[in-house]
């Protein structure tokens, strides 16, 4: 009997008006979504090679050290994965904005844009009038005179309504994938298709809720046009306003100091603070140095004749090492102690602002879009995971690359202190190159958890909502 209640339920459906509207929009925005986000992928991927060639050729003819680390700042490659979901990477660029405005006003849809706003919409619009439509038309009371149980009348039209509805999102991605697949410069691997197999669960989830929504709305009215303007209500609610009020209301309850005026206070102990004290500390390893040295009170040599009597005199190359040495030591305890300064001002904003994230997420998670957004973003390297990843990577780089800039001018000044190596091109074909490391889908799947668990209670709560509603229905 439950069999012959779904069937019932798709059918009627498919034959519906509103049905070839959603199949006939689907198959066209699926398909042409994927296009548009394969070519973006690989527009991508060409203008990352060419930045990274474009570095490549500034480390080979004129890196120096007190330029470097600024230049050589590490950056994520584009994601296979972006051919479908763009997440967080796809931010507006001020220099795309330079470029051409419309993409940063008009951003591109993605695949959890279309699940997330279009099938959300849709569910609701095929479901408004499940109970409502059939106590107009009488056919409630009939089936239920004829003593078909409640219980499956309702599992019934949430099993077929939602199948209605996946099977044309389903056929639509189907014939979006070719285009990915026959595509010679996206290559997908196992956890990329895994990752698609995950996010396709989700989906369901996430129609199944809106759809079971839609049919518990419905339940409570009598009439198809009020059942109507009610579930367009909740949706504004649900897929609207609360992810974009969460922010907000976290940023009050939260509150973060200005980023802005933190940089500038960093800016300042970095920069100004930083340089009268390590002139100051110069100043006193020098003036207790030429004590030793007397040589180093006379005024000083170009760098040419300072090379060349180093070359002669090994007394004052003596001295020059020496100076360089308290120099160094002198401008390293600067950057030390202003470092840590700094140091401890962005830690105290990075906790705060973490906690913030953490409370608009905890917040927006009230809706099923930013369920279904988190899992999907996390799992294909798009979202909030992978931004801490990222950040973990991109610190435990600059402690090798730090190590190595160090150990570089070292050994260079050993060879030829007279130079300033700092601002000095040199080679450095040796030095470590960031690698990005995407991670596991084992972990991604994890991170999701909460979310999609979330998401997979609130469908439960509403089937609940549904069932108690629907088994007090009058059919009259």
């Amino acid at each position: 009997m439950l069999g012959t209640l779904i069937r019932k339920e798709f059918q009627n459906s498919v034959f519906s008006f509103r049905f070839v509207v959603i199949f006939a929009l689907l198959l066209v925005v699926v398909p042409v979504t994927l296009f548009i986000l394969t070519g973006d992928y690989v527009k991508k991927v060409d203008e990352f090679s060419f930045r990274r060639a474009g570095l490549e050729d500034y480390l080979r003819n004129f890196a120096h050290f007190n330029r470097l680390g600024g230049v050589v700042q590490p950056s994520q490659p584009p994601l296979p994965a972006q051919a479908l979901v763009r997440g967080i990477s796809s931010g507006a660029n001020l220099e795309d904005f330079d470029d051409d405005p419309l993409p940063v006003m008009f951003p591109l849809i993605d695949l959890v844009f279309i699940v997330a706003i279009f099938l959300s919409l849709a569910a609701l619009i095929l479901s408004y009038d499940a109970v409502s439509g059939e106590k107009e038309d009488g056919t409630l009371k009939l089936m239920l005179a004829n003593g078909v149980p409640r219980h499956r009348i309702l599992l019934g039209k949430v099993i077929g309504g939602t199948a209605t509805l996946l099977v044309p999102f389903l056929v639509s991605l189907l014939v979006g994938l070719i285009g990915v697949i026959v595509h010679p410069r996206v290559a997908w691997s196992g956890a990329d298709w895994g990752a698609l197999g995950l996010i396709l669960a989700g989906a369901v989830a996430y129609v199944a809720f809106f759809h079971i929504l839609g049919v518990f709305i419905s339940s409570r009215h009598t009439s198809s046009s009020a059942s109507i303007v009610t579930s367009l209500s909740v949706w504004v609610l649900l897929v609207l306003v609360v992810p974009n009020l969460s922010p907000f209301l976290a940023s009050r309850l939260s509150p973060v100091p200005s980023r802005i005026k933190m940089s500038r206070e960093v800016s300042r102990l970095t920069d100004v603070e930083r340089d009268a004290l390590g002139n100051q500390l110069q100043k006193e390893r020098l003036a207790a140095l030429a004590k030793e040295y007397p040589v180093l009170a006379q005024p000083p040599l170009s760098e040419a004749e300072t090379k060349a009597r180093v070359e002669k005199d090994p007394a004052y190359r003596a001295a020059i090492e020496a100076r360089r040495r308290e120099v160094s030591a002198a401008w390293d305890e600067a950057n030390k102690i202003q470092g840590a300064k700094a140091d401890a001002l962005e830690a105290e904003q990075r906790k705060k602002e973490e906690a913030q994230t953490r409370l608009a997420r905890a917040l927006s998670m009230v809706s099923p879009l930013s369920d279904f957004t988190y899992w999907a973003t996390d799992l294909t390297s798009t979202g909030l995971l992978n931004q801490g990843s990222f950040a973990r990577q991109t610190d435990a780089w600059y402690l090798i690359y730090g190590d190595y800039s160090r150990a570089k001018i070292a050994a260079l000044q050993k060879k030829d202190p007279a130079t300033d190596w700092w601002n000095t091109a040199v080679d450095v074909s040796d030095m470590p190159r960031f690698q990005y490391r995407e991670e596991s889908l084992a972990t991604r799947f994890k991170a999701g958890l909460w979310p999609i668990g979330v998401l997979l209670a609130m469908a439960v709560a509403a089937f609940g909502a549904a069932y108690l509603s629907f088994i007090r229905t009058d059919p009259r």
